[in-house]
């Protein structure tokens, strides 16, 4: 039954581990995605391209979303909205993904 309980716990820890591990990589993915979409901004590309298109409907959501909540984020037509999301990233990459990985060791 004490082996049982063991397994059970190495799993969950496994699982939790696993899901800290995607989390993280998805938060990074999307971090490149925010930098690639500001840098495209200062170019002004064709808006039509299918990959600025892509980004754009990554990344104008949550632009949106924050200029909503922080409207003081445009500086004299500077838009500083995609260094807010970064910092937010790696708010969350710190806190949540390594919160993750410290409860996963704690289990396994």
């Amino acid at each position: 039954m004490r082996a049982l309980n063991i397994l059970k716990e190495d799993a969950l820890g496994l699982f939790i581990q696993g899901i800290a591990e995607v989390l993280s990589i998805v938060l990074n993915l999307y971090m490149w995605i925010v930098i690639i979409s500001a840098l495209l901004s200062w170019v002004n590309p064709d808006p039509y391209n299918p990959i600025v298109r892509t980004l754009r409907n990554l990344t104008e959501p949550v632009f949106w979303r924050v200029r909503s909540w922080l409207p003081f984020l445009n500086i004299g037509g500077l838009d500083l909205t995609p260094i807010v999301i970064l910092l937010g990233i790696v708010f969350l990459k710190t806190v949540l993904v390594g919160n993750l990985f410290r409860l996963a060791m704690h289990m396994g």
